[in-house]
């Protein structure tokens, strides 16, 4: 059963305990702060049946919090130099499994066989969006994602038209983000350079695009992106490999202008783009 009041954990002793370093080529930064796991925990809204995948949980501190909540956890570790220090730490958690392997090359419901789960995960930017679409275009999927990273890029996630990205859209297509909590850089070991914040984003139970548009909302979307100072017309012409006057004529048939830049469009506008392209190609 999960142990109630948690010790605080040490993650430079417990590296020294076991000969170990973070490692900076797998973007290690150990949270170690207890108001930030409990803020982490508190934007997780676990329930005491709720079955929990933590992605990265490292040396485990917020790991014993998330068993103190949840029915179930399941933790998946890629550094297999972490297993011993982690394995020793959840020893009083009966209720946690441990996984050496890579998140991304796992489907969830290998880890968890049920519908209504929740994430929870201590990622670096650059596997943000990879995690994220891994875990939404499975077939299992969780009803909340709680995600502690760089404040800057949870901040780019919520934004809004005028000022969204690719990584934007490829969240808010499948769910509602929002900034639950900031953490700076002093909560973890070794400190970052960066403050960072809890994204939490509540799932829909189907995304706003048909899923099967979603091949081609992805294609047009990077499309739009591929030159980012340049116009929609432009972008989407090499982009999609098309002419100018093409492009032109596939967003006057959408009604956007061509002289807009892609992160001014609307998801809804998105998929007018789509409807379009798909009607093209018929």
């Amino acid at each position: 059963m999960p142990v109630k009041n948690i010790p605080h954990l040490d993650a430079l002793a417990l590296l020294k305990r076991f000969g170990l370093r973070a490692d900076k080529s797998l973007g290690q930064n150990f949270l170690q702060d207890d108001a930030a796991l409990e803020a982490i925990v508190s934007a997780a809204q676990i329930q005491a049946t709720d079955a929990v995948l933590e992605i990265g949980p490292g040396l485990g501190s917020l790991t014993r919090h998330l068993a103190d909540s949840a029915r179930e956890v399941v933790a998946v570790e890629l550094d297999g130099r972490l297993l011993q220090p982690l394995q020793a730490i959840l020893v009083p958690h009966g209720n946690v499994r441990v996984v050496h392997d890579d998140i991304l090359k796992l489907a969830p419901r290998e880890l968890i066989a049920e519908q209504d789960y929740i994430v929870v995960a201590n990622i670096p930017y650059y596997i943000t969006s990879k995690v994220i679409r891994h875990l939404l275009e499975s077939e299992v999927k969780p009803r909340r994602i709680v995600l502690t990273i760089q404040k800057e890029v949870a901040e780019r996630i919520c934004a809004k038209p005028g000022d969204l990205s690719l990584l934007a859209l490829s969240v808010q297509v499948y769910g509602e983000p929002r900034l639950a909590a900031r953490i700076p850089a002093e909560a973890f070991f070794p400190k970052p350079k960066v403050d960072s914040a809890v994204l939490c984003v509540e799932i829909y139970p189907s995304p706003r695009v048909e899923p099967e548009a979603l091949e081609v909302f992805f294609k047009l979307t990077k499309a739009g992106f591929s030159q980012k100072r340049k116009t929609l017309r432009n972008s989407l012409s090499a982009g999609l490999h098309i002419s100018p006057a093409q492009a032109a004529e596939l967003l006057q048939r959408a009604k956007i202008d061509s002289r807009r830049r892609a992160e001014t469009l609307s998801i809804e506008e998105w998929q007018s783009l789509c409807q379009q392209y798909k009607n093209s190609a018929r």
